[in-house]
């Protein structure tokens, strides 16, 4: 075979050249990354282009790559850029090898794409499996297409019915994949001993930590923290252990390591409270739930106020600066921290001041210390964790409005790209819709509950002001937002040492402070 591949090509060249073979090798699915059937793929390309007295211009090689997916294949885009930019050179014949057709082309777009560019550049394409094609010959491009279109159709097939399974099994409310972290895997058997099925049960050790995660969250403290805090304590990271494809900016070989996205989408992850989901379709899972449903939507209402305020708790130094909690009370401004004093009678002090005109000014520390004692007071009642409870519904309901005219938003704009709308049209429809997507997110954060003091071990009861002082600037912030506790801070009366509490006005959220 070999022989008769050598001798056609030189009898269908014009004149003697150099031949140049561009090696390419690729598997579909190799998750531990073994690499063992590219490496056989290559060591037979290099054996085929030996025996045919090629001279080997490049080696390309996609391990667990699909070429039927769409997803990123660099080392096939860098073996047509390299082919095409080798065939410019005189008196030189390129030839693309691969080990059979579907190794190197699934989908008909990119197949058909390849063998245009392969013509202009006068290649040919040859397959150790047999065959050899070249591109500038009608006859060979039209038997290239009709030889892979029965590959591409093998795919669309397998892909249908991989599809059919993959929405039977989320009916069913079956995991797809390995199992996720929080939970192990049990395998069930059949008589002969046989794997017959699997069920997942909870982890002890991975879902204390996304319970922690999750409780940490809603009492205010920041993914940056939790994160270094995870690291610190050498918790290993989902994935750990395991042969990945890509890993994320400064992670190590081990997958050891968390990140704050990781942190994130742990504790935001349907799966924690049962629900499967699939293409967009939400499923009861048959795995059992690690939070209660409450948690997850005060989780979801917290992260979707911090996109919409822009807010960073991790960046939080003080107490009451910017936000509702506490404002000017002469001209309703949020406070700002800035130093102000005498220098030469005394150390300038940080000091809150009004962020628009400087109406008022009060030591951080001292301000900061009634406030707490305010707080203390309150939680010190057992009866305040009931209280201060409410029910995430309406605000996740007002929340879920939202997303679904943001949704509206991209068919809109997907209906101007395909022309059934005009750019005027496209224009009045997203103004419209942004004015609703802004109310339905005010009314979020105007509905959503307290909080869950749950979350603030210890907080509420007798102990409330030993466990206020060892909270984070962050989680009392959370607690104060949580409570909606309001405070205005007024213009003294009298100047001269001493903190005047009758120049701070308490109240709450909706009744006016």
């Amino acid at each position: 075979m070999a022989d008769r591949v050598g001798v056609d090509l030189e009898n269908r060249s014009k004149s003697p050249c150099r031949i140049r073979g561009f090696l390419y090798a690729r598997i579909s699915e190799d998750p531990r990354d073994r690499r063992r059937g590219v490496n056989r793929q290559m060591s037979d390309l290099r054996a085929f282009a030996e025996e045919n007295g090629w001279e080997v211009g490049g080696e390309y090689v996609e391990n667990d790559v699909s070429a039927h997916s769409g997803e990123d294949r660099p080392e096939y885009d860098r073996l047509m850029a390299d082919a095409i930019e080798a065939a410019r050179e005189p008196g030189v014949r390129i030839i693309v090898v691969g080990y059979h057709p579907s190794r190197v082309w699934r989908r008909r777009v990119e197949r058909a794409q390849a063998i245009e560019d392969l013509r202009h550049a006068k290649c040919w394409v040859a397959f150790e499996a047999g065959g050899l094609f070249n591109m500038a010959k009608a006859s060979d491009r039209s038997q290239l297409a009709n030889l892979g279109e029965s590959d591409t159709a093998e795919s669309e097939v397998k892909s249908e019915r991989v599809a059919r399974a993959a929405l039977e099994r989320a009916q069913e409310g079956r995991a797809n994949g390995p199992v996720a972290y929080g939970w192990r895997r049990q395998y069930e058997y059949d008589d002969r001993g046989q794997v017959d099925g699997f069920h997942d049960v909870e982890d002890p050790e991975q879902a204390a930590i996304v319970r922690e995660i999750v409780t940490r969250l809603l009492s205010g403290a920041s993914l940056i923290g939790i994160t270094a805090d995870l690291n610190r304590r050498g918790v290993p990271a989902p994935g750990a252990g395991m042969r990945l494809k890509r890993r994320a900016v400064g992670q190590n070989a081990e997958g050891t390591l968390w990140n704050k996205t990781s942190t994130k989408k742990i504790a935001l992850r349907p799966a924690n409270v049962g629900i499967r989901v699939h293409q967009g379709v939400e499923y009861k899972a048959a795995w059992p739930a690690l939070i209660t449903d409450e948690q997850y939507a005060q989780l979801r209402n917290l992260f979707a106020e911090r996109a919409v305020v822009r807010e960073l708790p991790g960046s939080r130094r003080h107490l009451l600066t910017w936000g509702e909690v506490a404002v000017c009370g002469p001209c309703g401004a949020v406070l700002r921290v800035a130093l102000r004093g005498n220098a030469k009678r005394g150390k300038r002090q940080p000091t809150y001041v009004c962020d628009a005109n400087g109406c008022v000014g009060r030591n951080v520390e001292a301000l900061d210390k009634h406030v707490g004692e305010v707080v203390v007071k309150l939680l010190s009642n057992p009866e305040a964790a009931d209280v201060f409870r409410g029910d995430d519904s309406a605000a996740l309901a007002a929340l879920e409005r939202a997303e679904g005219l943001k949704a509206r938003q991209e068919a809109a704009a997907d209906d101007y790209a395909d022309g059934v709308l005009t750019r005027e049209q496209l224009r009045r429809i997203t103004a419209k819709l942004a004015v609703q997507i802004t109310e339905a997110q005010g009314e979020a954060r105007r509905l959503r509950p307290a909080f869950d003091l749950d979350a603030f071990d210890g907080l509420v009861g007798p102990k409330a002001g030993e466990r206020w002082k060892k909270l984070e600037v962050s989680q009392k912030r959370r607690v104060l937002d949580g409570m909606g506790l309001r405070v205005k801070v007024f213009p003294t009366a009298r100047r001269g040492p001493g903190f005047d509490k009758t120049t701070i006005g308490l109240g709450w959220a909706g009744a006016g402070a």
